[in-house]
């Protein structure tokens, strides 16, 4: 275990040089940015059950303002969509629809934006490990050159195999990073799809053809 121990401190730790040690700094901020993404993007922020079914019960016994006054206080995307809806209800069904429509769009834009790190970061890990292990052949070969050109063997092997580190903390911080990123992509998706169309169906009680003036005007009161 300790024979372990040190071959990771002697090999991969000082082993990258500076770059490397940017590297380790960027895989603590994957693992920060990875929890972040996972507290964030999650059903209950964005379609919580109880706030759905309390919304469907104002709309069912005609309570639009305080179907508005909760929507309004309460964070979720899925409020934030029927919020959205309610107050265009002065300006007709396709102006709530765009409303809804509109919001959603801002939602998963901010949503995106909290993901989008872990994407720059799946992306730059290999680039600046790859620099990082160039950067280290180069001055390993001016080395040999300053040598006479006649290294020994085995330190010659042991040292490209230090310089490569670079290249395994680059992977090491992208596989992850691109691995939750899509993950949360598809999350998103997923869950701001479903949170849309439950909005536009509590939305639909406001459809041309129904009975919907009164409840237009307790919306708009």
């Amino acid at each position: 275990m300790l024979v372990g121990l040190d071959y990771f401190y002697t090999l991969v730790w000082p082993g990258g040089g500076y770059i490397g040690v940017l590297l380790w700094t960027l895989s603590v901020v994957m693992v920060a940015l990875i929890v972040k993404s996972f507290m964030i993007v999650r059903r209950q922020n964005i379609l919580p059950e109880q706030v759905v079914e309390q919304v469907k019960q104002y709309f069912a016994g005609k309570q639009y303002r305080e179907a508005i006054e909760l929507t309004s206080n309460e964070p979720s995307f899925f409020s934030s969509l029927v919020h959205a809806g309610l107050t265009e209800a002065p300006y007709g069904y396709a102006a709530m629809e765009r409303a809804v429509d509109a919001a959603s769009n801002d939602r998963i834009t901010d949503l995106m934006r909290h993901t989008e790190w872990l994407n720059l970061l799946g992306n730059m890990g290999p680039m600046i490990g790859l620099l990082g292990t160039v950067w280290g052949l180069i001055k390993t070969f001016f080395a040999i050159v300053e040598t006479g050109g006649v290294p020994d063997p085995g330190a010659l092997a042991g040292a490209i195999g230090i310089k490569l580190v670079c290249t395994l903390l680059g992977l090491a911080v992208a596989i992850p990073s691109l691995a939750v990123y899509g993950t949360m992509r598809n999350r998103i998706d997923g869950l701001s799809a479903e949170a849309t169309n439950a909005a536009l169906e509590l939305i639909a009680n406001f459809r041309p053809g129904r009975k919907t003036t009164p409840a237009t005007e307790q919306a708009t009161a």
